[in-house]
């Protein structure tokens, strides 16, 4: 799917340097472990065509506004052309970065993710490649979405996105009423400008953020990016922004120093700074 053997590893990521790649299972138990340390529990989440993966703190308890993490693409690639046959992520970072988070708050992971893709039929390999933010990606994380506010009783959301779980989040914002701010970190909003600049196969099978700039154009969005991040870099937030009319144009904050994984988790929630 890769036009050249140096960009599969911007697709790849920053995989660890370790021989031994995690096994999936072993990957879903970090995950809960992580989770359960600092106090959440786990819940599989039913949607008509996916399960998704979620984490809450064990506490929690109705709120008038929640905000849901929304994971990155995981492990979609294991090599220059080798595609995953389960994208559970190595490194969960938004759910490290909800963790952190003071206020009630909800972790969601992508379709696939933590919830053994091999055993389920509609875990096609397409959905963390060319169709990672399809019409049907989408509409389950949306369907889960409406599952946590409905039991938290919620009436507004605070939307969080890392990586391409900033286009999930946007996308979702997209389609709904309820949010009152849309936060991405490392976001990937404009893949048509990604591939492009970067030289990688199109996702021609994904819903582009920003074709949907007017849906979007009152909803308050906060967009961080590193200066150093050479997965998705600034020119894609930059890219997004410019589909905005005047005055509506999001706001973008560059953090000098971080690039796609450092040190967002570590120093997170940054929000409350800007």
């Amino acid at each position: 799917m890769l036009r050249t053997t140096a960009t599969a590893f911007v697709l790849l990521g920053l995989l660890p340097s370790c021989t031994s790649l995690p096994s999936p299972s072993e990957r879903t138990i970090s995950a809960g472990t992580l989770a359960s340390e600092a106090g959440w529990t786990g819940e599989t989440i039913a949607t008509r065509q996916f399960l998704l993966q979620s984490y809450h703190p064990r506490e929690l308890r109705h709120a008038g506004t929640v905000t849901i993490y929304i994971e990155g693409d995981g492990l979609a690639w294991i090599g220059a052309s080798t595609v995953s046959f389960d994208p559970t992520p190595v490194n969960p970072l938004a759910l490290k970065m909800a963790i952190k988070d003071p206020a009630p708050a909800v972790y969601l992971g992508r379709p696939c993710q933590y919830t053994g893709a091999r055993q389920q039929p509609a875990c096609a390999q397409k959905y963390w490649t060319s169709h990672r933010f399809a019409e049907e990606v989408i509409a389950a994380s949306n369907e889960a979405i409406d599952q946590i506010k409905g039991r938290l009783g919620a009436k507004h959301l605070i939307l969080v996105g890392y990586s391409g779980g900033g286009a999930v989040a946007a996308l979702v914002a997209a389609r709904r009423q309820d949010v009152v701010q849309l936060i991405t970190v490392a976001g990937n909003l404009d893949h048509r400008t990604w591939t492009r600049k970067l030289r990688l196969t199109p996702l021609d099978g994904s819903l582009n953020p920003a074709d949907f700039a007017e849906a979007l154009s009152d909803t308050p969005q906060l967009h961080f990016v590193g200066d150093q991040d050479k997965v998705v870099g600034e020119f894609v937030a930059r890219a997004y922004a410019d589909q905005f009319r005047n005055g509506r144009r999001p706001r973008i904050v560059t953090i000098p120093g971080y690039d796609h994984q450092c040190c967002w988790a570590e120093n997170w929630p940054l929000r409350r700074d800007y």
